[in-house]
Formats: structure tokens, C-alpha cells, sequence
């Protein structure tokens, strides 16, 4: 097992492709984790071609020696973004990483002109949803594509 990662005053986050094989196989092993609690029709992650499309950015959060330690993105949509693929590594977790790349999207969103940020969590996604919650996110019906699921819950922040 990797060494456990320093302060996370010590992480750099940058917008970066993610087609790289350490990014993709935390990209996999967020959809495995997803797979554990929700069935195929309640997942709703972004294809790895789909996160190198113009109107997306994605970021990578990475400890001091280059190990990626956490991803998300967000999918420009005008005045609103969508946050997807949050994910920190498991030997990562309970540090503030979720929350640092929460603010890091926040602010990218704000660079590209967002206004609003909407996201898609499921109901077992605990942790998730007290991190939203926290930071601002509140409950809000489907949008865009997305359809009532009772496995899933939609938020979104005013920026």
C-alpha cells in the first residue's frame, strides 16, 4: 500500500487530461465503488472520452512526490457547470481532500463564468452528501437529462 499522503496544505490541483493510466484507474475504481451501492441504471459517470471534450475540466490533486490522490470535473454548460467524477483515493480520505478539490471546481467554475453548480449523488453516498451539504449545496429536483431516481440526489450551489 502507497505511503499515506502529507498535509493537505502540501496537494497541488491542476486541471490535466485524463487519459492517463494512474487517472484511469482511479476513474475505475470510482465506478466499482459506485457499482457497490447502486445498480448500472442509477450510475451516471462520464466516459473517459467524454471528460476530454472542450467543455470540460478536469482537475487531479497531487501529494508533493506526483502521486494523484484525488480527480474531479466540472461540465460547462453556459451560465451553470455540473460537477462530476469526485473521488479521492482510499488511503486519502478524512484529510480535506474532498473538500479542497470541492473548492478547487468551485473556483475553476467561477474563472469559466459559471454561476450555478449542479451535481448528481446518490442517497448512500453519505459522506458525499454532508459535504455538500456543507458547503453551500441544497436539494433540488433532476435537471438536464437526468430523471427522478429514488437512488439519487440532486443539489446546487449559487456561486
Amino acid at each position: 500500500m502507497p505511503a499515506s499522503p502529507g498535509p493537505v496544505s502540501s496537494v497541488s490541483i491542476r486541471q490535466e487530461d485524463p487519459d492517463q493510466a494512474e487517472i484511469t484507474a482511479m476513474l475505475a475504481r470510482g465506478e466499482e465503488h459506485s457499482a457497490s451501492l447502486y445498480p448500472a441504471e442509477s450510475n451516471h459517470h462520464l466516459a473517459l472520452e467524454a471528460l476530454r471534450q472542450p467543455g470540460v475540466r478536469f482537475l487531479v490533486a497531487r501529494d508533493p512526490d506526483g502521486r494523484a490522490l484525488a480527480t474531479g470535473a466540472i461540465v460547462l454548460h453556459g451560465e451553470w457547470a455540473e460537477i462530476k467524477r469526485m473521488w479521492v483515493e482510499e488511503d486519502a480520505r478524512g484529510r480535506g481532500l474532498s473538500r479542497l478539490m470541492l473548492d478547487a471546481l468551485m473556483e475553476k467554475g467561477q474563472s469559466e463564468g459559471v454561476r450555478v453548480l449542479r451535481l448528481e449523488t446518490g442517497v448512500h453516498s453519505h459522506a458525499a452528501l454532508a459535504l455538500y451539504e456543507r458547503a453551500g449545496f441544497q436539494r433540488r429536483e433532476p435537471f438536464a437529462d437526468y430523471r427522478p431516481d429514488p437512488l439519487s440526489v440532486f443539489m446546487e450551489r449559487i456561486l
